[in-house]
């Protein structure tokens, strides 16, 4: 009897020390481990819809671009007229 005392009395104390301690802090790291990777999906998300947006903006000043030198292509064949 006094043998199974001891055994539950350190089965008690490594409860109360070591695996109720290590499984909350195993929790907490799940935990942080989960708002990171909710945070690095919304920056990937933010990120793809910036370089979509500049490039659509890049195409459009491109276009823009040819449309003035085509203009002026026009008025210089205009003046040696």
């Amino acid at each position: 009897m006094q043998g199974e005392l001891s055994i539950l009395e350190v089965g008690k104390a490594l409860m109360q020390w070591v695996i109720i301690p290590v499984g909350g802090f195993v929790w907490l790291m799940y935990r942080t481990q989960q708002d990171h990777a909710t945070k690095l999906a919304v920056l990937a998300a933010v990120h793809d819809a910036n370089k979509e947006a500049h490039d659509r903006e890049f195409k459009e000043m491109r276009e823009n671009f040819k449309a003035v030198f085509a203009k002026l292509d026009n008025i210089e064949q205009a003046l040696r007229k």
